[in-house]
């Protein structure tokens, strides 16, 4: 199944940038810095959690294929990815030490079954099978990241840092979101294996994130209060509903003939690059 089709389908003038930009999350960490919602705070900071482990494992993954490319503008890109994980990385293992520190929380408890999960059952997988994990990870950040550039006001207050982190964050996900699906292509990997993938990509993300949320809310006195489910039931289903809302790019990703820039979000991604300084100093 090797073929060039696909990968022509990214933008030949996307320019993927490696920002190395440094954030001040002390004074948002402390508080429920999401509009003073204690459930979408946890949400958020729980999400965090999943990033060192899963960008190290994204980098490698695409590594384990990159002699077998040949593709000058794929190298390219595939460079770049390498950058853009490292500095996600890096600068949600400071987030979630600094956010553990700050709220009281048990780093080493809250990762626990991701890191076992990895130690175990990743190290069992084949490199395609590795590949097609991160292909449909990288989906699902993707759509997320995509929901979250295009709502501007997605966070109460932009001016917090560890809102524009994750507009940062969001902004690297969407410039190099075909990355590892054209290596995946033109390595020979299947439809059926990224499909399989994306079910247990969803399923594990979503059970580590709400794990670690339920773990917040409990450490904070919020695990029992209606109010606090009201408002996630609202955040995730109904308004905005961001789960709701990535339905159906979630399930495009079935297609026999997708590809993450059917949906071409470059205007989004240009708006999001005037905001975001690209010098490696750069404090926001």
């Amino acid at each position: 199944m090797r073929s060039m089709h696909y990968s022509k389908r990214t933008p030949e003038k996307l320019d993927i940038e490696v920002r190395r930009p440094h954030f001040d999350l002390s004074s948002d960490l402390k508080e429920d810095w999401f509009d003073g919602s204690a459930f979408k705070t946890a949400f958020e900071n729980a999400f965090s959690l999943l990033f060192p482990i899963g960008e190290k494992a994204f980098i490698e993954s695409v590594r384990n294929f990159e002699d077998q490319i040949s593709d000058p503008k794929l190298l390219k890109e595939i460079k770049a990815f390498y950058g853009q994980e490292a500095a996600h990385r890096k600068v949600h293992q400071q987030y979630n030490e600094m956010l553990c520190d700050l709220r009281g929380y048990d780093l080493v408890h809250l990762t626990k079954p991701q890191v076992e999960r990895h130690q175990n059952r990743y190290s069992l997988l084949t490199p395609y099978q590795r590949l097609a994990a991160t292909v449909a990870a990288e989906h699902l950040t993707a759509i997320l990241a995509d929901d979250l550039m295009k709502n501007k006001d997605h966070f109460a207050d932009q001016g917090k840092s560890v809102a524009k982190l994750w507009y940062w964050h969001a902004l690297e996900e969407s410039e190099h979101k075909a990355v590892a699906f054209d290596v995946y292509i033109q390595v020979g990997g299947t439809i059926k294996g990224r499909r399989k993938a994306l079910i247990f990509a969803t399923f594990f993300i979503l059970k580590d994130t709400f794990r670690s949320m339920f773990i917040m809310l409990k450490n904070d006195g919020q695990l029992w209060k209606i109010r606090t489910w009201m408002d996630g039931i609202n955040f995730l289903f109904l308004k905005p509903g961001i789960l709701r809302r990535i339905l159906i790019p979630w399930l495009k990703f079935f297609k026999k003939d997708f590809h993450p820039w059917d949906h071409n979000n470059l205007d989004s991604i240009d708006y999001w690059k005037r905001q975001i300084p690209q010098k490696s100093t750069a404090n926001l």
